[in-house]
């Protein structure tokens, strides 16, 4: 038995997303916790969250379940 995830917005955002916010939500749609994200990035955890907090306004998200269902509407 196969599950399939209906989404009611499967479109993919008008905004343009960074190469670098693309991958912190790669990462956190995946799972991986801020830190776990920084570290695979290369990054601090502040410049995740800053990369996050810029994705949650340009699209006005409020929610990581949101940026889940962003990541699977991107196909990242």
């Amino acid at each position: 038995m196969s599950l399939t995830l209906v989404m009611p917005h499967t479109e993919a955002p008008a905004v343009a997303l960074a190469p670098r916010e693309q991958e912190a939500l790669r990462h956190i749609a995946a799972g991986c916790t801020y830190v776990q994200t920084a570290r695979s990035m290369g990054l601090s955890k502040h410049t995740v969250d800053a990369y996050l907090r810029r994705i949650r306004a340009k699209l006005g998200i409020n929610t990581t379940a949101e940026l889940t269902r962003l990541a699977i509407s991107l196909g990242l």
